[in-house]
Formats: structure tokens, sequence, C-alpha cells
């Protein structure tokens, strides 16, 4: 397996580990940790020091607002959660998990590139991308954050190389445009908390036709 140069930031590895990442974000997350020794090796400290804090706060007693906002909280969403699903072919478990045990449904956005969305909610969306070898990305800058994960091929942009295994964590301050490697076709895990900002005209238009 190549290996893997790019990896997930501390803060994110904490906020899955704490439960507090949305849904699309910890399909990313998810799917990274099981093919990065070091981020999973991260993520079980994590893990580790946050049931050594549990365990050194002891007993306590709860107010009533306190018991309000504990059962407040479990009628809430729970945390994303991903089950023990099997790898298939390029796709992480968790990606199994979230396409249904299915192939990808894919849909044509134009240039040979297409997409098949995993999920929306208020949080992101999760979507797979396909990107034919040397295709590039309209080039487009975010108003939010956006992590990408590579499951085939590779793809370059201002900030570097980034092939199977690595993740790019892309936030406000880049604008880039990610081209295919050359080698295979890429495929992509990519996730987003806003729409992104395309520079052209015709991939804003169509934006919200593709929900991106």
């Amino acid at each position: 397996m190549t290996e893997i140069t790019h990896h997930l930031p501390d803060w994110l590895i904490r906020s899955y580990a704490t439960g507090s990442l949305g849904h699309a974000f910890s399909l990313v997350v998810a799917a990274h940790v099981s093919q990065c020794d070091d981020c999973r090796a991260r993520l079980e400290a994590e893990e580790l020091a946050g049931g050594l804090v549990l365990e050194s706060l002891g007993a306590v007693s709860a107010s009533d607002d306190l018991r309000k906002r504990v059962f407040d909280g479990l009628d809430s969403d729970p945390p994303a959660a991903f089950t023990a699903a099997e790898r298939s072919g390029i796709y992480p478990g968790a990606v199994v998990e979230a396409m249904g045990g299915a192939q990808p449904k894919w849909r044509a956005l134009g240039g040979g590139i297409r997409q098949a969305i995993l999920s929306e909610d208020r949080d992101g969306s999760a979507r797979l991308l396909y990107i034919p070898p040397g295709m590039a990305v309209p080039d487009h800058g975010h108003n939010g954050l956006e992590l990408t994960l590579v499951l085939q091929g590779s793809f370059s942009d201002e900030t570097g190389r980034f092939g199977v295994g690595d993740v790019e964590v892309a936030s406000d301050d880049l604008d880039h445009t990610p081209i295919a490697g050359m080698e295979d076709v890429c495929i992509c895990l990519a996730a987003t908390d806003a729409p992104l900002k395309f520079k052209s005209f015709l991939p804003r238009l169509l934006q919200p036709i593709f929900r991106i």
C-alpha cells in the first residue's frame, strides 16, 4: 500500500473521539483511520485519555438542571457511529456501510467527472467523486471545511500531491484546482459543511442542481 503522508489534524481526531463531529466528517475520519496506522494510534490514545478523565472525575451529585440537560441530550441525534462493515475493493468499511453495501450510484457532473452523494444533513454532506485521469475539478474556494480522502489514484493541487489514504483538509483560506493523476481514475471521499465557492460562472450556475 502507498505510504500515507497527509494525516488528520489532532483536533479532528479529538472531535471524532468525543463524538462531537458531524456524520459527514466522521465518515471521512473513520475511513482514513481504517487505513492509517498513525492516525488510528492517535485516535486510540485520545479515547484512552478520555476514559481516564472520566474515571478521575468520580461520582458527583446531579442538579435538576444537569438532569434536564442530560435527558434533553438523549432526545437529540446521536453522534455518528459506524459498524465493523468489511472493506470492499477500494472502499473502507465505513464507506461500504454508507453505501448500504451496494455500489456507488454515480451521477455525471460533466467532463467525465461523476459524484455519488452518500449523506446530507444540517451539519454537512459526504460524497464520492470520480475524476478521470488528468481531469481538473473547477477552481474553487470554501465557505467552510472540506475533507477529501483519496481511495484510488491521486490528485494534485496548489498544496501538493495526495495519493491513496491521504486526506486533504481545506478551509476557507484555500483556493485550489485539484487535478487527477494520470496513473488511474481518481476516486475520493469528500465531506463539506458549506457549499463550495466556484470561480467560474457555469459551475456556480449548476451548483444547486448538483448539491455541491
